[in-house]
């Protein structure tokens, strides 16, 4: 009789044992399921990022053979100006050509060798460069330009240059609006290292262009 009472209770601590692993396990599902679901988010809005950056540098070809003519013929694609209001941010280089005031910041300020998370002093450079952007250009449309030297690409895991780039372009992206930057006036693009500077220091760069009256 003993032994049947001990049975009966072995038994229904076993049940609730596997109910207890069956819920636990069910919960470990339900936690995995949505965030497998929101890595998937996060990854088709970077596809789309990446496809509208891809039109966006198909749309620009002819821009970019004027350029490279024009740089080819010993010309420059633009000045050196002091009322941008980028004057003085450590690591931007300011230049106006052509309807656009742009704000060069190097990479090697912003990035380490092969990476696209921002540095933590590369921030107090960007914090000024989004106060100029919502003090003075307010309104004005803003494009991220990513560039990089004609280094290939070894270790960062990326396919190509045009790919870091954008990656790159994206990051000061998302800290400027994060820093108040309206989002919809913001485009991205990617030129990877098809605009080179006079040294692979110079070309490692992140541009941001304002571009005025429109």
């Amino acid at each position: 009789m003993r032994s049947s009472r001990m049975l009966m209770a072995g038994l229904l601590l076993s049940t609730l044992t596997l109910t207890g692993c069956k819920n636990s396990v069910k919960e470990e599902n339900t936690a995995l399921k949505g965030e497998v679901s929101d890595l998937h988010n996060q990854l088709t809005e970077r596809n789309k990022a990446l496809e509208d950056c891809s039109s966006d540098l198909r749309s620009r070809d002819q821009q970019l053979a004027a350029l490279r003519r024009e740089m080819d013929s010993g010309g420059k694609g633009g000045t050196s100006v002091g009322n941008t209001g980028f004057e003085g941010i450590e690591g931007v280089n300011a230049t106006s050509s052509a309807g656009e005031v742009t704000a060069s910041v190097e990479s090697d300020l912003l990035f380490d060798s092969g990476k696209t998370s921002l540095k933590t002093n590369a921030k107090k450079s960007l914090d000024q460069v989004a106060s100029v952007l919502k003090s003075q250009y307010g309104g004005q449309s803003i494009r991220v330009v990513g560039h990089t030297d004609s280094d290939p690409i070894v270790k960062s895991g990326f396919k190509t240059n045009y790919h870091l780039g954008f990656e790159r372009a994206y990051a000061v992206r998302d800290y400027l609006v994060s820093k108040g930057v309206e989002s919809k006036r913001v485009s991205l693009a990617s030129y990877g290292p098809d605009l080179p500077k006079g040294t692979k220091a110079q070309s490692r760069r992140v541009e941001v262009v304002v571009v005025l009256n429109k």
